[in-house]
């Protein structure tokens, strides 16, 4: 899906008879700006004081600029096939036509406005305005009130808007909106189109319905394997699709918490229904009539509150032996060994004695505790940091009380640095157990994840 991004800067003055002064417009293909054009305009006629004082642009600035009739044409072919998405996209499709119209020529593109989409997506900010809005959101912006600094601040903000937009309203109508998509793509152009990279696809009729939604690490190796195999549900998607949306997310764990919400959200026609849990046993704990901390593992349970989750029974005893010997807890009180008495690591010297009360309580609980903080967030405030989208990109996954709250992208320190910033740019996701798994799991399989724990009070 392509969208012409743009700002334009005007003379002020009459309805309809005001003239352009500056342009910026970048093309964006829904994942990254793909060509840009930016260009002062003469207007060919006098620029209002006031608009003089806003934007700073004077007639001697425009003297030698280009008249609209000489950029017409590379107009033409950067909004090409576009959706044009502006911050009160009225204001700038109606300018834009109106050179058009006094050139005779017909340009006719569908909008998408950002200060709607904005109200819907991100309510109750104090303002909407570009300016205020993206300030609120930690969105940098440069030359505020030139055409190009606020056609950059726009693409961000519409990045966010997309990220935001759980229920695809925005891909949904453009694809509606957009007439090439109507007529059925080739699957080997639809494989063409995709990135060789991490995240989210999914697959539209004709009618903009997602029909599925799948992740993977290789999106483009996993369109052709649905569009090259031949069993029944891939034929009948080979047969129906129409067009195919895309999520970068960089990160794998991003990918697999967005398409397990997704399909949670839009139950499309050739994913499960109702999705099955992926896990079948936890790690559960108590406390002994001696007060050591015990772990014991037990069949899935919602009304049990787990430590943590696993698909089988022995990816569950596995993961427990890397703990024992990790933070050389007793295999007796861990249920990895059924004994009454000390367990076999005492009599190898690998436990420190608690199976028979020779370890202190408090000292072995303080263990248990450091494995509780690695391999639990259960009750913590805590941000886990990820790969982005690009170089300059980190992604955030939120916990707030032991509850998983979200994901976003940042690029500035400050913006996961103020909390008020931070829960802008989350996209708010349900804590279901299938999330906690994921997350879970997650974080025993990758060592290299960065965690940063909070404070209480810094998250709220």
């Amino acid at each position: 899906m392509n969208y012409a991004i743009l700002d334009i800067e005007t003379t002020g003055g009459k309805y309809n008879e005001e003239g352009i002064t500056e342009i910026a417009i970048y093309r964006f293909d829904g994942e990254k700006v793909v060509d840009q054009f930016c260009s002062l305009v003469n207007p060919e006629r006098p620029i209002q004081p006031f608009v003089v004082n806003l934007t700073g642009i004077n007639s001697e600035m425009l003297r030698n600029a280009p008249k609209f009739y000489e950029i017409a044409k590379r107009i033409v072919e950067i909004t090409k096939d576009c959706i044009l998405v502006a911050h009160n996209a009225q204001f700038d499709n109606r300018i834009l036509t109106t050179e058009f119209d006094r050139l005779g020529f017909d340009f006719d593109l569908e909008t998408l406005c950002t200060v709607e989409l904005a109200k819907k997506l991100i309510p109750d900010m104090p303002s909407y305005s570009l300016g205020k809005l993206v300030r609120s959101l930690g969105i940098p912006i440069t030359d505020r009130h030139r055409a190009q600094g606020d056609a950059k601040a726009t693409v961000t903000l519409f990045k966010m808007l997309l990220l935001r937009d759980t229920d695809k309203e925005i891909v949904k109508t453009s694809i509606k909106k957009d007439p090439k998509r109507q007529i059925e793509t080739k699957l080997l152009d639809l494989i063409k189109e995709a990135p060789s990279e991490t995240g989210v696809y999914y697959m539209y009729d004709t009618k903009g319905n997602i029909l599925y939604i799948g992740k993977s690490k290789n999106i483009k190796k996993r369109l052709t394997q649905h569009f090259t195999n031949d069993n029944r549900k891939s034929k009948e998607i080979q047969l129906l699709v129409a067009s195919i949306s895309v999520e970068r997310t960089g990160s794998e764990l991003l990918a697999l918490l967005e398409e397990n919400d997704q399909i949670k959200r839009h139950k499309p026609k050739f994913n499960r229904a109702l999705r099955r849990a992926v896990f079948n046993y936890q790690l559960g704990s108590f406390i002994d009539d001696d007060g050591y901390i015990n772990f014991k593992i037990e069949k899935a349970d919602s009304r049990k509150k787990a430590i943590t989750t696993f698909s089988n029974f022995n990816s569950a005893k596995s993961n427990l032996a890397r703990y024992i010997e990790k933070f050389n807890l007793c295999q007796r009180l861990t249920s990895f060994e059924k004994t009454t008495g000390a367990c076999f690591n005492y009599s190898i010297k690998e436990c420190e004695g608690a199976c028979i009360q020779e370890e202190a309580p408090e000292e072995y609980n303080a263990r248990v505790l450091q494995f509780l903080d690695k391999y639990s967030y259960s009750n913590q405030d805590m941000l886990i940091l990820d790969r982005g989208r690009n170089g300059d990109e980190r992604s955030v996954v939120y916990i707030e009380n032991g509850i998983f709250k979200g994901y976003g992208y940042y690029n500035l320190n400050h913006q996961i640095n103020k909390p008020e910033i931070l829960k802008t740019i989350i996209k708010p996701m349900k804590n279901n157990r299938d999330a906690q798994y994921i997350i879970q799991s997650y974080l025993r399989k990758k060592k290299n994840l960065k965690i940063v724990k909070l404070d209480r009070g810094s998250s709220n």
